[in-house]
């Protein structure tokens, strides 16, 4: 597994975890990987964080919104992207 599978495994194991009614923040997801060097890893998240919003498999939040990737900035969460059946996906 190389470095962006295993964080596009850790996302999707933190916000499937968490259900599709609660958010992450990609930090959580850098210190599970990497708990004294999590700061380096922040970039990477949130690509992986837009590729898996492109696929359809996550939300991505800016102040309680879902916006597209290319709008990601500043303060962001994610959240497993509910299916129709009301699950996470």
């Amino acid at each position: 597994m190389n470095d962006e599978q295993a964080i596009i495994a850790e996302i999707m194991r933190q916000v499937e975890a968490r259900g599709s009614d609660k958010s992450i923040c990609p930090s959580e997801v850098a210190r599970g990987l990497a708990p004294e060097a999590w700061r380096p890893l922040m970039s990477a998240v949130r690509r992986a964080a837009a590729k898996l919003s492109a696929s359809g498999r996550l939300d991505i939040l800016r102040k309680g919104r879902v916006v597209p990737a290319a709008e990601m900035r500043g303060v962001i969460r994610l959240r497993a992207r509910a299916t129709a059946d009301g699950e996470a996906g």
